[in-house]
Parts: C-alpha cells; structure tokens; sequence
C-alpha cells in the first residue's frame, strides 16, 4: 500500500504504523531512483512527493524531502544562487544528497552533502530529529553519504552559492575518443576548480542524450573565454567540434522520458557498473573504449572529480574515496535477442578488468539492493561506523530498502 503524507507529523505516524504492524517499508523521495520503480512492493510504501517546499532565507536554503533538483535550481535561479546538483531535473533531492552527490559544480563547490548544514529526519521510532554539526552530530554525519539507512529526511538545509552564470561547452567527438580523453584527463590535473566535465558515448537507444562520443563542460562563471581558454588542448583536436554557450543552470540539467515512453515490459538489464578513481590512466582508457567499441547497445561515462570535492577530508562525510579524480561508469544494456548468455559472460569479464582498478563503488549509481557490495560503496573506517550509527538509531533494520547497512 502506498502513502502520500503532506506533513512531517503524517510521516511519523506512518513509520510508527510500520513499526506496530512489523510492515516493510519503502521510502521514496520526488525521484526516479531504482526503488521508485516497484509500487506493488510489500508493506508500506511512503512517498515523499507532496513535501516539496523551497524557502530561501539568504544563502541559507531549506528544501523538502520530495522535491527534485530542476525545481530547486529554478527557485534557486530567481535568487541568483545554486547548488550542485545532480545532472537531471527530475532526480530527487533526497536520494542524490542522501548518496553523496556528484554533479555539475562538483568541482567548483563539492558534492550535495558538502553543501549540506542540517536535516530534519524521523528516525526508526517515528521521532522528528533535528540534526546538524551541532545536534546529533554522528547521525548527520551518517546522512552525508550513507543513504536512506538511518531514516526519512523530511527537509533538507543546504548553504547555497552565488553563481550569477554559467559557461556551457559541448564538444562532439567524430574520431578517436581514446585522443580525447587522454587530452580531457591531462587539461583537468591542473584545471581550476571552475570547471567540471563529462564524457559519455552512448548508442541511439539510449534516451537521455544524443547518440555517440561528446564531452561537456561547466564552467562556475560568465565569461565564455575563461571556458574556451581551459579546454583549448580539446577544440584542437581534428576530431573535436566546439559549441559555446551560456544557457541557465536549470537548462542543462537533462530532462528523462515519461514513464509511459518506456516499453510495456520495462526498461532493459544492465551489465556493468560504476567506480570512483584516483586517477584515469592509459590502460583504463584503451579498455573503456575498447568496451564501447565491442557493444553495440553500451554506454560509457566519465565526470570529473578533485577541487572542492578533494578538499573534504576522507572521514568528514560518509562518502568513499576523497582522494578520487574521476567517476568512471560503463555497461552495456541486456537486449533480448541481442545479447545471449556468451555475450553476458563476456561483458562482465570486460567490465571486471574495469572496475579491478577503482577506489569505491558510488551508490548512487547502484541500481539494485546487493548486500554483499554495499561494504565496496564506503571506506574501511566509515563503513565501521556507519555500522554504529545504524546500530543507535535503526537496531531493528526498519529503513532497508536501500543500499543497506546492517548493524
């Protein structure tokens, strides 16, 4: 069964009702996330969309926990504030803070929860907690990177930034993406924080963005020529074709297909993975390529991490590996009359030699509950204490539909 509560009280009363009624029990926040997808779970589904609330006060931004980032950015706009957000409008601000959060400014400003100041949640007893570096300090802690293990974030408190625009640079790849990378990953070792890019390569059936190789940048500022000067080694490339633009923040957070645009049956499986690098070396590059290039119906993607994403200590956040450079994900899609099991085995052995070299797994790009790789998604010492946290405030394990940490 599912529940839309319209108030932080409606929610407490529902996780006391799963609590007394041992029902199991799903959150989900304004999202598109994995666990948005199954409405006929068992037990108690709360959804969290009709708290979407936005209030600014200063640079000081109390969101929902329902809401979803292309509304953030647009109420943000009106203000001339941001905050680094996911790449897509409609992801919700809960599961993407909750995960960490790798998008646009990562580099200019940090992840989402870097950002983050305090949180109202209501924890495994239906109780309203307030939590901040001041108030339950291990709990907020636990909240910036460990999930939705610990409870329902009914509202979120971010320090926001003035970004008074954005510089856009789309650069279409038309040879060797193996060239482009190799320049991209070289111009981002000593690039300035401003600037974030992304690299994907992705077949026509993907829906989410044009087909083929391109890599995008950021820049946290207006002037186009502070973004042509950085990424100049790129534009000259013979197999790179530069676009300059300076759009809204909001506009270049990608909008995904309606539900109903999707095939009867679902979308299709994914195989392969993700991982967070400390750097992208050669041989990481020929394989990931050589990926794209073996499968038809694949995808690759690469974003840039360090600057204001590195300078967070390794155990002031939840979040794995500090020390990374790069988000790196690939896999190819699980078509029906296209990939048979040969071709299974083959991927996953392709995408082992990938993965061998990361650091962590990022959550949030997780799409699946496995237990035995939740471990893999944190640090040695944070998993440990995540475990202790959970411990404290979720002994009986009610939030588990989620990367789930077990006490």
């Amino acid at each position: 069964m599912s529940s839309r509560p319209t108030s932080v009280d409606e929610v407490s009363s529902l996780v006391r009702r799963a609590q007394q009624e041992s029902l199991p029990l799903t959150v989900v926040s304004g999202g598109h996330g994995p666990w948005s997808h199954d409405p006929d779970a068992p037990g108690l589904r709360i959804e969290l969309g009709e708290l979407t609330d936005i209030r600014v006060d200063g640079t000081r931004v109390s969101v929902g926990g329902g809401a979803t980032w292309g509304a953030v950015a647009a109420a943000l706009a009106q203000h001339g504030l941001a905050i680094s957000s996911g790449d897509t409008a409609s992801v919700g601000v809960g599961g993407l803070t909750l995960g960490g959060g790798i998008g646009w400014m990562v580099r200019a400003w940090g992840l989402a929860v870097d950002q983050l100041v305090g949180a109202q949640i209501v924890t495994a007893s239906g109780d309203v907690v307030e939590t901040s570096e001041n108030a339950h300090p291990e709990l907020f802690w636990a909240l910036r990177g460990g999930g939705g293990n610990f409870g329902i974030v009914t509202r979120f408190d971010f320090e926001a930034h003035r970004l008074p625009g954005i510089v856009f640079g789309e650069y279409a790849v038309s040879g060797d993406a193996g060239a482009v990378l190799r320049v991209a990953r070289d111009v981002l070792r000593d690039a300035p924080r401003e600037l974030t890019v992304t690299f994907m390569d992705v077949p026509a059936m993907d829906p989410s963005a044009p087909a083929g190789a391109s890599l995008n940048a950021v820049w946290a500022g207006s002037d186009p020529e502070q973004l042509r000067a950085v990424m100049a080694p790129v534009a000259a490339l013979d197999a790179v074709t530069e676009k300059i633009s300076t759009p809204r923040y909001r506009d270049i957070l990608m909008e995904m297909p309606a539900p109903e645009a999707e095939a009867p049956a679902g979308p299709p499986g994914f195989i392969g993975g993700n991982g967070l690098f400390a750097e992208v070396k050669d041989e990481l590059i020929d394989r990931l390529v050589a990926f794209r290039a073996a499968y038809p119906a694949s995808i690759i993607f690469l974003r840039s991490l360090g600057g204001a994403f590195g300078d967070v200590a390794q155990d002031a956040t939840a979040f794995p590996a500090r020390s990374a450079s790069w988000f790196v994900m690939a896999g190819a899609f699980d078509i029906p009359g296209l990939v048979d099991d040969a071709a299974r085995a083959a991927i996953r052995a392709d995408w082992q030699l990938i993965e061998s070299g990361r650091l962590a797994e990022y959550g949030n790009f997780a799409d699946s509950e496995r237990p035995e790789a939740v471990p893999g998604m944190f640090a040695a010492a944070g998993y440990a204490r995540l475990r202790a946290v959970k411990a404290q405030w979720d002994p009986q394990n009610v939030f588990r539909r989620n990367h789930n940490i077990v006490a």
